[in-house]
């Protein structure tokens, strides 16, 4: 939006003495035109921006001119971050800071720019969470926010998948993600990085010791390594299956993204009647049969045997009901 770029244009010149049209056009994305119109724009609105011309020449804002954003508090300027995303705000106990900073934002636009909040608000909305499930906020989530913010250790106690009771972890608690509507903490514990499901710890104390965060860590990254590994590592069973040019196509609303295409691989050409036999990397048999039943009459599982024997016997009950 053009308001959000104005903004950014007006920090980009406070943060350096002068920037370029070229340069400022590349950090915008938009055009050198799109520039001189907003450059104009900001000055018809009080902001006192002017250009330079020559070698050394560029756009400047007038020496000790400062925007009103600069009066942020670290609380609302790091909720401004997650501002895209309400209902992780809320549950991790942050609506206030973001909505304080959405304020102090919308009172430094000029007058023609203060409908931009509320026309963002009214067109675009993000549901985190997935379909057919009750979003539930995990209770140690604040705490643990909390500790990922300040960068202190905590102390917990977790439940794994399987365990009959809840054993002791020192965390160093260095991200939060929330994914599909469930909360995971990413933390390091004795110098290894691991993934955490929060509505599995029972007890959360942030402490009031703090450690020191390794600034190679990159979240996004590390998230996306450990979720396909995940993915990969439930694939214990291999399926057979010839499946029609329809099959193929809905392939991927039957099975996950790193299974169909872990199978397409394994395809060879097109059989006389155009269907393809894959090898299908699966879960499970049991697994397999409810994902392959989707697929109807699109797909003919080869082996395992006793897989094709079950699907066999559906496939006759079908005939039952229906003659």
């Amino acid at each position: 939006m053009r308001a959000a770029r104005l903004i950014r244009m007006v920090l980009l010149l406070q943060s350096r003495p002068a920037m370029t049209a070229a340069e400022l056009a590349r950090e915008l994305e938009v055009s050198e035109r799109t520039v001189t119109r907003d450059a104009q724009a900001l000055s018809e609105a009080g902001v006192p921006v002017y250009a330079d011309r020559g070698r050394a020449g560029g756009y400047r804002l007038v020496g000790g001119y400062r925007t009103g954003l600069t009066g942020l508090a670290r609380d609302e300027a790091e909720a401004l971050f997650l501002s895209g995303l309400p209902s992780a705000l809320r549950e991790m106990g942050l609506a206030d800071a973001a909505s304080t900073a959405r304020l102090k934002v919308a009172a430094a636009l000029t007058p023609a720019l203060r409908d931009a909040p509320d026309r963002t608000v009214h067109r675009f909305h993000l549901d985190a969470p997935g379909w057919y499930q009750e979003p539930v906020t995990p209770e140690q989530l604040p705490a643990l926010a909390g500790a990922v913010w300040g960068d202190r250790t905590v102390r917990a106690r977790y439940l794994r998948n399987g365990a009959d009771a809840p054993a002791e972890r020192e965390l160093e608690p260095y991200g939060l993600v929330l994914k599909a509507g469930v909360w995971y903490v990413c933390a390091r514990v004795a110098g290894d990085f691991r993934v955490y499901r929060v509505d599995r710890f029972s007890d959360v104390v942030v402490t009031e010791e703090r450690f020191e965060r390794d600034e190679r860590f990159d979240l996004a990254g590390f998230w996306a390594e450990r979720a396909a590994q995940f993915a990969r590592s439930l694939l214990r069973a291999e399926v057979t299956v010839r499946l029609s040019p329809e099959g193929v196509r809905r392939l991927p609303y039957v099975l996950d993204r790193s299974a169909v295409g872990a199978a397409l691989e394994t395809a060879g050409p097109p059989d006389a009647e155009g269907w393809l036999t894959l090898t299908v990397p699966v879960e499970s048999e049991e697994i397999a049969y409810g994902q392959l039943l989707g697929l109807g009459p699109e797909s003919e599982v080869l082996e395992p045997v006793a897989l094709r024997e079950r699907f066999a016997a559906a496939a006759a009950a079908l005939h039952g009901l229906y003659g």
